[in-house]
């Protein structure tokens, strides 16, 4: 397992090779891909039980990207973590490339496709209520964006969630507080979330969303309470890493120039250095 100190450099690596990505493949969701980053991290890297020869594994943890249009960030921790040869992602965008702008279970490691926002939720709670049924251990993950919350369809989903009591539930919001239009609380106003959720039969915690420590700390103790599905809300900064990306409504779906490409790598190098020099 990666020390914490490993942790927080791999998050540093993900985003600068997310951000090549996205500019070979001339498009994306920078500012997303950013902020979701250290939850793929400490998913991938400390709390699921899956690997890529586990796929066929029935035991297996799941994990569903409900808000798939920041699949950036996935396919660079799946490659990382050997479901697929890297040098593939090189084909992210291409004609007959199995790799397209949303998930897709053509790319191994992928469980479900997402892309029409508001869905994912609801096939979690039908992946976790069927571990129910069939006696199986596993646990399925799912993380949410918050402007993703406008469809009603999650609200149905935690419904059934808190009936039929999936313990083995987990369901992680990207909270960074802005949509393709702005602010979520200016677009259509989400607070009191963490009310909202508790209300609907959550067990809920907050936590510093791009602290891959605070993370592993909260994820690494699901369920929260036994007998409801958990809520981890991850306060997240959208563009995280890259100074002028940062809580910028602008980057969601947005490619960085050469010279932009070359300023955020930059600092991303510099922050690395920074840590691997830290005592």
């Amino acid at each position: 397992m990666l020390t914490d100190k490993e942790l927080k450099v791999k998050s540093l690596v993900y985003r600068a090779s997310t951000l090549q990505l996205i500019v070979r493949a001339g498009a994306g969701h920078t500012g997303g891909d950013l902020s979701l980053i250290d939850i793929l991290n400490v998913l991938y890297n400390r709390v699921l039980r899956v690997a890529p020869d586990r796929m066929a594994d029935p035991d297996r943890d799941r994990y569903v990207q409900s808000k798939g249009h920041c699949v950036e960030a996935l396919y660079t921790v799946l490659a990382d973590r050997g479901f697929f040869p890297a040098e593939e992602l090189e084909t992210l965008g291409r004609y007959g490339s199995h790799f397209i702008g949303h998930p897709t279970r053509a790319v191994p490691g992928i469980e479900h496709n997402t892309g029409a926002l508001g869905h994912g939720l609801a096939v979690a709670v039908g992946m976790a209520l069927a571990a129910r049924m069939d006696g199986r251990p596993y646990r399925v993950f799912t993380v949410l964006g918050d402007g993703e919350l406008d469809e009603g369809s999650n609200w149905e989903a935690s419904l059934a969630a808190a009936h039929y009591r999936l313990d083995n539930l987990v369901v992680i919001i990207d909270r960074n507080g802005l949509q393709i239009t702005g602010p979520t609380e200016q677009v259509n106003g989400l607070e009191p979330l963490g009310e909202k959720f508790r209300a609907f039969g959550y067990a809920v915690r907050q936590v510093d969303g791009n602290d891959v420590v605070a993370l592993s700390s909260a994820l690494e103790s699901v369920p929260f309470e036994a007998g409801k599905p958990s809520l981890l809300m991850a306060h997240t900064v959208k563009g995280k890493g890259v100074s002028f990306m940062e809580n910028q409504a602008g980057w969601h779906h947005r490619v960085p120039t050469a010279e932009e490409l070359q300023q955020a790598l930059g600092e991303l190098a510099a922050a690395r250095r920074a840590l691997e020099e830290a005592q």
